[in-house]
């Protein structure tokens, strides 16, 4: 989706930045991991279908992705972005009936990164986002069943669980945004920056 391809938003741990082509090597990196590829549930690709995959992500309406940078490196002028990365957030748009529910997907990939406390604010920046820019009236998370990190972080943010796939082994949970839950979103991501985005921009 291009709505976000000039849009750096920062938190007090992470920023999250659009995914770019110079961020590829890095992806491409993190998903020949065996881990990564299943809890992800994704195919390990080549190099150059990685960079075909970006390119269809950024022209895609129906999906949105951020790439998530360590704040305290990405402000270090030694380290570059691409050393600063710790995984990706995305929102995906699927829903045939109800166009403002949103699918959320997040993956802290590099080990150094988790334990943190990232992925919450991830979340929280993502989800706010989503509500603002988009009008996001419901979040839906499928995360597999073994995942227990992942499913506790969600509940704990407020997502409820919906149902559990024995076929898939993967729990979906949702999170219906009420006004109140607009209210707490708001109040816990009242920190947050938005600004241009530009390569570097630090």
């Amino acid at each position: 989706m291009r709505l976000n391809e000039q849009t750096l938003l920062k938190g007090h741990k992470v920023v999250l930045v659009p995914y770019k082509k110079y961020h590829v090597p890095r992806y491409h990196e993190w998903m020949k991991s065996p881990e990564l590829q299943q809890l992800t549930a994704s195919e390990p690709l080549t190099m150059d279908q990685e960079y075909e995959m970006q390119k269809s992500w950024h022209m895609d309406d129906n999906k949105l992705t951020f790439i998530v940078l360590d704040k305290v490196k990405w402000q270090d002028p030694d380290i570059s972005e691409e050393d600063s990365m710790c995984g990706d957030v995305n929102l995906f748009f699927n829903d045939a009936d109800d166009s403002s529910v949103a699918e959320i997907e997040i993956m802290i990939a590099e080990p150094s990164c988790r334990g943190k406390g990232f992925g919450k604010e991830v979340l929280l920046l993502m989800m706010q986002y989503g509500i603002s820019k988009l009008s996001v009236s419901k979040y839906v998370a499928k995360i597999g069943m073994e995942n227990q990190v992942s499913i506790k972080m969600f509940t704990k943010l407020g997502f409820s669980q919906v149902s559990i796939s024995e076929v898939f082994q993967e729990v979906t949970l949702d999170y219906r945004i009420t006004d109140e839950v607009k209210g707490q979103l708001a109040q816990q991501t009242s920190h947050m920056i938005t600004q241009q985005y530009a390569e570097n921009n630090r």
